[in-house]
Protein backbone atom coordinates (compact mmCIF):
# COMPACT_ATOMS: atom_id res chain seq x y z
CA UNK A 1 0.00 0.00 0.00
CA UNK A 2 1.31 3.79 -0.86
CA UNK A 3 1.64 6.27 2.17
CA UNK A 4 -0.78 9.07 1.90
CA UNK A 5 1.69 12.00 -0.06
CA UNK A 6 1.27 13.97 3.28
CA UNK A 7 3.22 11.52 5.77
CA UNK A 8 6.48 11.74 4.53
CA UNK A 9 6.62 15.64 4.55
CA UNK A 10 4.62 15.05 8.00
CA UNK A 11 7.78 13.11 9.20
CA UNK A 12 10.69 15.15 7.74
CA UNK A 13 9.27 18.09 9.70
CA UNK A 14 9.24 16.05 13.16
CA UNK A 15 12.90 14.72 12.81
CA UNK A 16 14.27 17.96 11.30
CA UNK A 17 16.16 19.95 14.32
CA UNK A 18 14.31 22.90 15.85
CA UNK A 19 15.98 26.20 14.76
CA UNK A 20 16.85 29.59 16.71
CA UNK A 21 14.39 32.01 15.85
CA UNK A 22 16.19 34.63 13.40
CA UNK A 23 17.47 37.55 15.23
CA UNK A 24 16.21 41.26 15.01
CA UNK A 25 19.11 42.68 13.02
CA UNK A 26 18.33 45.89 14.32
CA UNK A 27 19.06 45.02 17.88
CA UNK A 28 22.31 45.71 19.26
CA UNK A 29 24.69 43.28 20.79
CA UNK A 30 24.25 41.77 24.47
CA UNK A 31 27.56 43.12 24.95
CA UNK A 32 27.19 46.43 22.84
CA UNK A 33 28.02 49.93 24.23
CA UNK A 34 29.00 53.36 23.05
CA UNK A 35 31.75 55.49 24.22
CA UNK A 36 31.71 59.71 23.86
CA UNK A 37 34.67 61.38 24.22
CA UNK A 38 34.60 65.12 24.36
CA UNK A 39 37.63 66.40 22.33
CA UNK A 40 38.56 69.85 23.94
CA UNK A 41 40.76 71.54 21.56
CA UNK A 42 38.70 70.37 18.24
CA UNK A 43 35.66 71.24 19.77
CA UNK A 44 33.46 68.48 18.54
CA UNK A 45 32.38 64.65 20.64
CA UNK A 46 33.58 61.39 19.07
CA UNK A 47 31.56 58.31 19.22
CA UNK A 48 32.52 55.01 19.22
CA UNK A 49 31.09 51.77 19.06
CA UNK A 50 32.07 48.67 20.95
CA UNK A 51 33.03 46.01 21.06
CA UNK A 52 34.18 47.00 17.92
CA UNK A 53 35.88 50.06 18.73
CA UNK A 54 35.67 51.82 15.84
CA UNK A 55 34.99 55.59 15.58
CA UNK A 56 31.11 55.80 14.30
CA UNK A 57 30.98 59.53 13.87
CA UNK A 58 32.19 63.08 15.10
CA UNK A 59 30.10 65.67 16.21
CA UNK A 60 30.87 69.29 16.17
CA UNK A 61 29.77 70.99 19.63
CA UNK A 62 31.03 73.90 20.53
CA UNK A 63 33.99 75.57 21.92
CA UNK A 64 36.02 74.16 24.47
CA UNK A 65 33.40 70.99 25.22
CA UNK A 66 34.52 69.23 28.65
CA UNK A 67 32.27 67.45 31.11
CA UNK A 68 30.79 64.75 29.40
CA UNK A 69 27.56 62.58 30.49
CA UNK A 70 24.30 60.45 29.17
CA UNK A 71 21.24 61.50 30.40
CA UNK A 72 19.54 59.23 32.62
CA UNK A 73 17.08 58.18 30.08
CA UNK A 74 19.67 57.15 27.72
CA UNK A 75 18.27 59.63 25.01
CA UNK A 76 20.68 62.19 25.24
CA UNK A 77 24.08 63.77 25.75
CA UNK A 78 25.10 66.71 27.72
CA UNK A 79 28.80 68.71 26.89
CA UNK A 80 30.03 71.40 28.98
CA UNK A 81 31.59 73.86 26.22
CA UNK A 82 33.45 77.18 27.53
CA UNK A 83 34.70 80.08 25.54
CA UNK A 84 36.77 81.07 28.19
CA UNK A 85 40.77 80.94 27.31
CA UNK A 86 42.52 77.36 27.93
CA UNK A 87 45.31 77.68 30.53
CA UNK A 88 46.81 75.55 32.73
CA UNK A 89 47.84 75.36 36.29
CA UNK A 90 50.52 78.18 37.14
CA UNK A 91 49.84 80.27 33.82
CA UNK A 92 51.33 83.70 33.09
CA UNK A 93 48.39 85.79 35.05
CA UNK A 94 49.51 88.76 32.62
CA UNK A 95 49.21 86.77 29.83
CA UNK A 96 45.59 85.25 31.16
CA UNK A 97 44.35 89.19 31.73
CA UNK A 98 45.92 89.76 27.93
CA UNK A 99 42.96 86.96 26.63
CA UNK A 100 39.13 87.70 25.97
CA UNK A 101 36.99 85.28 26.91
CA UNK A 102 34.25 84.01 24.35
CA UNK A 103 30.97 84.37 26.90
CA UNK A 104 28.22 83.64 23.90
CA UNK A 105 30.29 79.99 23.56
CA UNK A 106 29.42 79.12 27.46
CA UNK A 107 26.96 76.54 27.90
CA UNK A 108 25.88 72.99 27.76
CA UNK A 109 25.11 71.98 24.19
CA UNK A 110 22.27 69.06 24.37
CA UNK A 111 23.09 66.52 21.40
CA UNK A 112 19.94 64.28 20.50
CA UNK A 113 21.23 60.60 20.42
CA UNK A 114 18.45 59.43 18.04
CA UNK A 115 19.38 61.72 15.50
CA UNK A 116 22.92 61.75 16.29
CA UNK A 117 22.92 66.08 16.22
CA UNK A 118 23.10 69.37 18.56
CA UNK A 119 19.51 69.79 19.45
CA UNK A 120 20.20 72.75 21.50
CA UNK A 121 22.60 74.64 23.77
CA UNK A 122 21.50 76.00 26.95
CA UNK A 123 23.34 78.76 28.96
CA UNK A 124 24.57 77.98 32.17
CA UNK A 125 26.33 80.53 33.59
CA UNK A 126 30.51 81.62 32.95
CA UNK A 127 33.04 79.09 31.53
CA UNK A 128 30.72 75.82 32.70
CA UNK A 129 33.98 73.03 33.30
CA UNK A 130 32.16 70.23 34.72
CA UNK A 131 28.24 69.43 36.13
CA UNK A 132 26.10 66.63 37.53
CA UNK A 133 22.46 65.72 36.30
CA UNK A 134 19.59 65.52 38.70
CA UNK A 135 18.20 62.03 38.88
CA UNK A 136 14.79 62.97 38.05
CA UNK A 137 16.58 64.81 34.77
CA UNK A 138 14.94 67.96 35.42
CA UNK A 139 18.22 69.94 36.61
CA UNK A 140 21.97 70.30 36.10
CA UNK A 141 24.46 71.19 38.70
CA UNK A 142 27.28 73.30 36.76
CA UNK A 143 30.75 74.17 38.15
CA UNK A 144 31.61 78.05 36.81
CA UNK A 145 34.96 77.26 36.95
CA UNK A 146 36.04 81.24 36.42
CA UNK A 147 33.53 83.13 38.83
CA UNK A 148 33.56 80.61 41.53
CA UNK A 149 30.42 79.38 42.18
CA UNK A 150 27.99 76.18 41.55
CA UNK A 151 24.76 77.08 39.66
CA UNK A 152 21.32 74.64 39.53
CA UNK A 153 19.75 75.27 35.96
CA UNK A 154 15.69 74.59 34.68
CA UNK A 155 17.04 72.10 31.41
CA UNK A 156 14.01 72.97 30.46
CA UNK A 157 13.34 76.47 30.53
CA UNK A 158 16.94 77.16 30.93
CA UNK A 159 15.95 79.06 34.21
CA UNK A 160 18.84 79.38 36.82
CA UNK A 161 16.92 77.97 40.14
CA UNK A 162 19.98 78.27 42.61
CA UNK A 163 23.52 79.61 43.24
CA UNK A 164 25.95 79.23 45.51
CA UNK A 165 29.31 81.10 46.11
CA UNK A 166 32.23 78.55 46.24
CA UNK A 167 36.27 78.91 46.22
CA UNK A 168 38.25 79.53 43.63
CA UNK A 169 38.41 76.83 40.44
CA UNK A 170 35.42 75.12 41.38
CA UNK A 171 35.82 72.05 38.87
CA UNK A 172 34.54 68.57 39.27
CA UNK A 173 30.62 67.77 40.28
CA UNK A 174 29.55 64.56 41.52
CA UNK A 175 26.04 63.96 42.94
CA UNK A 176 25.54 61.35 45.64
CA UNK A 177 24.52 57.71 44.66
CA UNK A 178 21.24 57.89 47.19
CA UNK A 179 20.81 61.33 49.26
CA UNK A 180 19.99 64.44 48.30
CA UNK A 181 23.80 65.85 47.73
CA UNK A 182 26.21 67.29 45.21
CA UNK A 183 30.03 67.42 45.82
CA UNK A 184 31.97 70.40 44.36
CA UNK A 185 35.60 70.25 43.82
CA UNK A 186 37.88 73.50 44.48
CA UNK A 187 40.98 73.59 43.00
CA UNK A 188 42.54 76.85 44.49
CA UNK A 189 41.82 76.25 48.15
CA UNK A 190 41.35 72.49 48.46
CA UNK A 191 37.55 72.27 48.92
CA UNK A 192 34.84 70.07 48.69
CA UNK A 193 31.44 71.57 49.12
CA UNK A 194 28.85 69.53 49.97
CA UNK A 195 25.35 71.70 48.60
CA UNK A 196 21.91 70.33 48.32
CA UNK A 197 21.42 69.83 44.44
CA UNK A 198 17.66 71.79 44.31
CA UNK A 199 18.84 74.60 46.48
CA UNK A 200 22.39 74.46 46.45
CA UNK A 201 22.44 75.05 49.98
CA UNK A 202 25.96 74.55 52.13
CA UNK A 203 25.46 70.79 53.92
CA UNK A 204 29.32 70.86 54.47
CA UNK A 205 32.94 72.26 53.34
CA UNK A 206 35.83 70.13 53.78
CA UNK A 207 39.22 72.12 53.33
CA UNK A 208 41.92 69.15 52.01
CA UNK A 209 44.50 70.94 50.00
CA UNK A 210 46.30 69.64 47.30
CA UNK A 211 44.03 70.42 44.03
CA UNK A 212 41.21 68.34 44.65
CA UNK A 213 39.41 67.16 40.65
CA UNK A 214 36.92 64.87 40.68
CA UNK A 215 34.51 62.89 43.34
CA UNK A 216 34.02 58.98 42.58
CA UNK A 217 31.53 57.15 45.24
CA UNK A 218 31.85 53.61 46.95
CA UNK A 219 28.40 52.06 45.49
CA UNK A 220 27.10 52.10 48.92
CA UNK A 221 27.23 55.74 49.16
CA UNK A 222 29.07 55.42 52.17
CA UNK A 223 32.90 56.44 51.11
CA UNK A 224 34.00 59.92 48.48
CA UNK A 225 37.07 59.34 46.64
CA UNK A 226 38.52 62.49 45.92
CA UNK A 227 42.06 62.66 43.77
CA UNK A 228 44.35 65.04 45.06
CA UNK A 229 46.76 66.41 41.98
CA UNK A 230 48.92 68.51 43.42
CA UNK A 231 49.86 66.58 46.80
CA UNK A 232 49.70 62.84 44.89
CA UNK A 233 47.36 61.64 46.52
CA UNK A 234 43.59 60.10 46.99
CA UNK A 235 41.72 61.47 49.73
CA UNK A 236 39.10 59.04 51.37
CA UNK A 237 35.79 60.81 53.16
CA UNK A 238 33.36 59.47 55.25
CA UNK A 239 30.24 60.55 53.01
CA UNK A 240 28.06 60.29 56.04
CA UNK A 241 29.69 62.63 58.59
CA UNK A 242 31.58 64.36 55.65
CA UNK A 243 35.07 64.31 57.38
CA UNK A 244 38.17 62.91 56.12
CA UNK A 245 38.82 58.80 56.88
CA UNK A 246 42.90 59.09 55.48
CA UNK A 247 44.95 59.90 52.53
CA UNK A 248 47.05 57.28 50.07
CA UNK A 249 49.50 58.58 48.38
CA UNK A 250 50.02 57.95 44.88
CA UNK A 251 54.08 57.13 43.79
CA UNK A 252 55.88 59.96 41.52
CA UNK A 253 54.99 60.71 38.78
CA UNK A 254 51.40 60.43 39.00
CA UNK A 255 49.11 63.56 39.48
CA UNK A 256 45.64 61.96 40.24
CA UNK A 257 43.14 63.36 38.41
CA UNK A 258 39.73 61.35 37.10
CA UNK A 259 38.39 58.43 39.15
CA UNK A 260 36.07 55.59 38.61
CA UNK A 261 34.96 52.65 40.78
CA UNK A 262 34.44 49.45 40.07
CA UNK A 263 30.87 47.81 40.24
CA UNK A 264 31.44 45.77 43.23
CA UNK A 265 33.37 48.96 44.91
CA UNK A 266 36.65 46.70 45.20
CA UNK A 267 38.64 48.88 43.08
CA UNK A 268 39.51 52.46 42.56
CA UNK A 269 40.80 53.68 39.25
CA UNK A 270 42.45 56.99 38.79
CA UNK A 271 43.49 58.76 35.90
CA UNK A 272 47.10 60.21 37.02
CA UNK A 273 47.86 63.19 34.43
CA UNK A 274 51.40 63.76 33.18
CA UNK A 275 51.97 60.51 35.23
CA UNK A 276 50.99 58.79 32.07
CA UNK A 277 49.37 55.72 33.69
CA UNK A 278 46.10 54.53 35.55
CA UNK A 279 46.85 53.88 39.25
CA UNK A 280 44.26 51.08 41.07
CA UNK A 281 43.34 51.75 44.52
CA UNK A 282 42.85 48.75 46.72
CA UNK A 283 39.90 50.04 48.18
CA UNK A 284 39.77 47.40 51.39
CA UNK A 285 43.56 47.60 51.46
CA UNK A 286 43.66 51.12 50.94
CA UNK A 287 46.81 50.72 49.02
CA UNK A 288 48.26 50.98 45.48
CA UNK A 289 47.48 48.19 44.07
CA UNK A 290 48.74 48.57 40.82
CA UNK A 291 50.34 50.93 37.88
CA UNK A 292 48.86 50.56 34.10
CA UNK A 293 50.57 52.53 31.21
CA UNK A 294 48.48 54.49 28.87
CA UNK A 295 48.67 57.40 26.58
CA UNK A 296 49.70 60.95 27.16
CA UNK A 297 48.26 62.82 29.88
CA UNK A 298 45.20 60.69 30.67
CA UNK A 299 42.62 62.64 32.16
CA UNK A 300 38.92 61.68 31.50
CA UNK A 301 38.29 57.88 32.59
CA UNK A 302 35.46 55.84 32.31
CA UNK A 303 33.97 52.07 32.81
CA UNK A 304 32.29 49.45 30.55
CA UNK A 305 28.95 48.73 31.59
CA UNK A 306 30.13 45.57 33.35
CA UNK A 307 32.97 47.01 34.40
CA UNK A 308 35.76 44.59 32.47
CA UNK A 309 37.68 47.53 30.22
CA UNK A 310 38.58 51.09 31.42
CA UNK A 311 39.05 53.55 29.24
CA UNK A 312 40.87 57.11 29.21
CA UNK A 313 41.03 60.11 27.39
CA UNK A 314 44.99 60.91 26.79
CA UNK A 315 44.88 64.79 25.86
CA UNK A 316 48.11 65.41 23.79
CA UNK A 317 48.08 61.84 22.46
CA UNK A 318 44.70 62.53 20.54
CA UNK A 319 43.49 59.16 21.22
CA UNK A 320 41.32 56.85 23.96
CA UNK A 321 43.22 53.79 26.13
CA UNK A 322 41.74 50.63 26.57
CA UNK A 323 42.40 49.00 29.43
CA UNK A 324 41.83 45.13 30.27
CA UNK A 325 41.14 45.40 33.71
CA UNK A 326 41.57 41.58 34.09
CA UNK A 327 45.49 41.83 33.07
CA UNK A 328 45.95 45.01 34.15
CA UNK A 329 46.85 45.60 30.40
CA UNK A 330 46.50 47.97 27.46
CA UNK A 331 45.11 46.34 24.83
CA UNK A 332 43.78 49.50 22.12
CA UNK A 333 44.30 53.23 21.56
CA UNK A 334 41.81 54.93 19.76
CA UNK A 335 42.03 57.83 17.95
CA UNK A 336 40.11 60.76 18.37
CA UNK A 337 39.89 64.61 18.20
CA UNK A 338 42.49 66.84 19.05
CA UNK A 339 42.67 66.99 22.89
CA UNK A 340 40.40 64.66 24.22
CA UNK A 341 39.11 65.47 28.12
CA UNK A 342 36.19 63.87 29.07
CA UNK A 343 34.47 60.02 28.69
CA UNK A 344 31.19 58.89 28.67
CA UNK A 345 29.73 55.42 28.88
CA UNK A 346 26.12 54.78 27.32
CA UNK A 347 24.02 51.87 26.03
CA UNK A 348 23.95 51.01 22.26
CA UNK A 349 21.07 52.14 20.46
Amino acid sequence: MRPHPWILPCLLAILAPVSAPASDEGSPRPDAFRIYVSNELSGDVTIIDAPSFEVRETIPVGKRPRGIHVAFDNRHLYVATSGSPRMGPGADPERAKSLTADKSADGIAIIDLTSGRKARQLRVGSDPEEFALSRDGRHVIVANEDIATASIWELNSGRMVAEAAVTGEPEGVALHPFRDEVYVTCEEEGDIFVLHPGTAKEIARIRLGGRPRTVAFSPDGGVAYVPLESSRSIALLNARTHRLMTKVSVPAPALPMGAAISPDGRELYVSTGRGGSVVILDTAGRKIAATIRVGTRPWGIALSPDGSLLFTANGPSDDVSVIDVRTRQEVRRISVGAGPWGIAVGPAR
